[in-house]
């Protein structure tokens, strides 16, 4: 059966919107989990187990119990509702893997820098490198149990971020917080979209 110009339209009209969201962070910050928890695939892992040889530059301390590592990148899938499809890449959090993120970082909406109160400093380096893009981020703080918790506005002032830039706590282990993690990320980077369009006053 053949198809008219308005079937092809409405059909197009009914197909949602796809966004590429980044999950970024420090080793061990649970970007991984976070993937895993909201995808509605099975998540793509590139992970690798630790090994001897890799202890001199994978720093373990507070993440003691980690055994493997992503290598590459994770990646999952959201339909956060009919209208909106987010495609997940979670970067790799060591150092030596940063080659990997301008690729992956290609054609983003948004970011996620994910965050452990107890190695707040492992953010730095994400936060810095989507400060230079211009890539919209939200920082999201996993509660890890057993971590010192603080507010929103508490850990802004730690790592020193702009007063746009969303802060919240989240349970990278389960679906609604990591949901809403993913929502706030596509919200803040539609309202800097919207402010980067608007006319520079005279």
């Amino acid at each position: 059966m053949a198809f008219g110009r308005s079937d092809r339209r409405r059909r197009s009209a009914a197909e949602p919107v796809t966004l590429k969201i980044l999950v970024a962070g420090g080793f061990g910050v649970g970007k991984t989990t976070l993937v895993g928890a909201v995808s509605e695939i099975k998540p793509l892992r590139t992970e690798e187990r630790l090994t001897e040889a890799g202890r001199p530059v994978d720093d373990l301390d507070g993440v003691e119990a980690k055994t493997t590592t992503t290598v590459a990148m994770d990646f999952g899938r959201i339909t956060v509702n009919e209208e909106l499809v987010l495609y997940l890449f979670g970067t790799p959090g060591q150092d030596r893997f940063w080659f990997l993120w301008d690729e992956l970082a290609r054609g983003a909406l948004g970011a996620v820098v994910l965050a452990d109160t107890r190695r707040l400093a492992d953010s730095f380096s994400a936060i810095d490198y989507f400060e230079r893009r211009g890539l919209p981020f939200t920082v999201a703080v996993n509660c890890f149990d057993g971590a010192d918790r603080y507010p929103p506005q508490a850990v802004r002032d730690a790592l020193d971020l702009d007063p746009q830039v969303p802060v919240v706590l989240c349970d990278a282990r389960i679906k609604d917080s990591a949901r809403e993690v993913l929502v706030s990320v596509v919200e803040h980077a539609m309202r800097t979209s919207a402010r980067r369009r608007e006319p520079a006053l005279p």
